[in-house]
């Protein structure tokens, strides 16, 4: 038995096999073997995610010693690089070529399989999240065939299975190899202010339009906010919020945007439309303080992100995200449940990776491409090999796995 348990603590379960291919080959065969004996396989990444995605009692398969960059076109704006690859090596890597991703998210120390299987997202008002990069690759249907998608397939079906395989939470198969969209290497100044919420909200618009990246904590205890602007070099507005500035550093864009976390985590992000967002925000605020402001005991987080069409998407349009942060030694339920009615009222969709309370009939609603995606799902996985209980409820198929 191998004892798997999450970033964060709040998720720990025991799987009978522990599986760590080196090869592609070693994958199908992996699956086939399961498909054989009637067994069920979850991947699993950094486990950074809040959601009970990996957990099974049979086979937990992790792809880390499947790392590293297979190919870079820097003619082309394409990298391909193996499903278990760090974002943070990631980067570095792809600085070697002289090329870059687009965007990362809040931290860099998820699989880039797992990041993009969640539809994880940093922010920009005119960028996507890191699965509206994936351009193409391979994965390993439940049925153990080897099969391209996106770029490189000639049919239909590869171009469907691209929109289904963007944010697929591991449903569909195990990803091989992947393509990502990429741009010339870039060097980012970032500027960390702190100040009052009242300023941020006053000038949030004009910064989220002007600027490559803008997002905010706000601290409910102090009603005070950290805002966090990167530009290209050269491009930096003219601000002076009331407050001081915190942090400043220029370099490498994968070095400047991501955060350091050592102190660990829950969470629940919800994404609105960015139309309604700060308006939310507002009932954010006055909620929290209301009601919970004795016992949260971290921050909330503010940040933009560029629709796509993937057909798990949580941000199909331009979108304002909302993410609670709860101290893992403390309880999150009451808080999350609370919070989670008002994000509803406000038109959200919940983040796959992060804590939520929906399950299948509520998703189907928020979903127009909800059962085109069951269907591909049960083209590709139709013995239920890479099912388990929390996607069987997800997805209204209990039995299935």
């Amino acid at each position: 038995m191998e004892r798997f348990v999450n970033w964060s603590g709040s998720l720990a379960f025991d799987a009978e096999h522990l599986c760590q291919p080196s090869s592609e080959q070693e994958v199908i065969d992996i699956v086939r073997e399961a498909l054989d004996r009637g067994g069920s396989i979850r991947p699993v990444g950094s486990g950074h995610s809040s959601t009970p995605l990996a957990e099974t009692g049979d086979t937990l398969i992790s792809l880390g010693r499947m790392s590293g960059l297979v190919g870079a076109d820097k003619s082309n704006g394409r990298a391909t690089l193996l499903p278990g690859t760090g974002l943070a090596d990631a980067g570095s890597a792809l600085a070697e070529h002289g090329l870059a991703m687009e965007n990362l998210g809040d931290v860099d120390y998820q699989s880039l399989a797992g990041a993009i299987g969640t539809g994880t997202h940093g922010t920009g008002r005119n960028l996507g999240n890191l699965s509206s990069t994936l351009a193409g690759g391979t994965l390993v249907t439940g049925t153990g065939e080897l099969v391209r998608f996106g770029e490189g397939s000639d049919d239909a079906r590869g171009r469907t299975l691209l929109r289904g395989a963007q944010v697929a939470l591991g449903a569909l198969g195990i990803l091989t190899s992947l393509t990502l969209r990429v741009q010339p290497a870039y060097d980012l100044h970032r500027l960390n202010w702190m100040t009052h919420i009242d300023w941020v909200l006053s000038h949030f618009e004009e910064l989220s339009q002007t600027c490559r990246h803008v997002d905010f904590y706000w601290y409910p205890r102090s009603d005070r906010a950290q805002v966090r602007v990167l530009t290209v070099p050269g491009d930096e507005p003219v601000i002076s919020p009331p407050g001081y500035l915190k942090k400043d550093v220029q370099g490498p864009s994968y070095e400047v945007i991501p955060n350091f976390r050592d102190l660990k985590f829950d969470e629940m992000e919800y994404m609105l439309p960015l139309e309604n967002g700060l308006e939310a925000f507002r009932r954010v605020r006055e909620r929290v303080k209301e009601r919970h402001r004795d016992k949260v005991g971290w921050r909330v987080l503010v940040r933009t992100v560029a629709p796509d069409d993937a057909m798990l998407s949580n941000t199909p349009q331009p979108t304002m995200t909302i993410a609670l942060l709860q101290n893992a030694s403390l309880d999150h339920e009451t808080y999350f449940r609370d919070m989670e009615a008002l994000f509803l009222d406000w038109g959200g969709r919940p983040h796959w990776g992060k804590k939520h309370y929906r399950n299948a009939p509520d998703l189907r609603r928020m979903y127009p491409d909800w059962d085109d995606f069951l269907e591909l799902r049960q083209e590709c996985d139709p013995e239920g090999v890479f099912m388990n209980d929390y996607l069987a409820e997800l997805f209204g198929l209990q039995g299935a796995s």
